[in-house]
């Protein structure tokens, strides 16, 4: 085993392959979007603990058993013991730093173990506003299940029946299905319109 990891207080058993291990033991994990976790992994920097990225792009992060367990983000998602049940994590052997497969985006060292849960919720947070706006206010419904989310996500519908101005909103197992708007921007020409001051 790699000197570096030595001193750690935990690494992945010896494995020839990705194994399933349980979170709330040794740490727990936050799971990520991948548009999500993109933004909150470079707004972290170095400020960032050991990273895997599973084969079809969500990012986990190590954080402190029971750091963030009140967490309410969209496209974010806490793996932890629960009382009645037990969530895994599937982690690559250390040695596996390269995609496709499942792989350690960030390698396991001693200077990137556990991530600070408040710098990676800020991150996550600022990186859901930056995705996806605002959260609106109270549940919405989702376009294409019509079953209420609290999870919203801003989608285009290339139909022709949304109006102009009105947002319309799809839960996380549906909103890949659209295209998702685009936050507006100060630099807009509604906004410029709307503020009296020339584009």
């Amino acid at each position: 085993m790699p000197t570096n990891l030595q001193v750690l207080p935990w690494t992945p058993p010896p494995a020839m392959d990705v194994e399933a291990l349980p979170a709330g033991k040794w740490w727990d994990a936050v799971k990520a979007a991948p548009n999500v976790g993109e933004r909150a992994l470079k707004a972290l920097g170095d400020e960032t603990g050991a990273v895997i990225q599973d084969k079809h792009g969500p990012l986990y992060w190590l954080v402190k058993v029971r750091s963030a367990t009140s967490w309410h983000l969209r496209q974010v998602r806490v793996l932890t013991q629960l009382a009645d049940e037990r969530t895994y994590l599937g982690v690559p052997p250390v040695s596996w730093t390269k995609g496709p497969s499942t792989h350690w985006r960030v390698p396991l060292s001693a200077d990137h173990y556990l991530t600070d849960a408040r710098r990676l919720w800020r991150a996550l947070a600022e990186a859901d506003r930056a995705e996806y706006g605002r959260v609106p206010e109270g549940r919405q419904l989702c376009y294409r299940c019509q079953l209420p989310t609290d999870e919203p996500i801003p989608v285009e519908v290339e139909d022709g029946r949304s109006d102009v101005g009105t947002v319309i909103y799809a839960c996380p197992p549906h909103a890949p299905l659209y295209t998702k708007r685009q936050p507006r921007t100060l630099t807009s020409r509604a906004a410029a319109e709307h503020e009296r001051r020339p584009r």
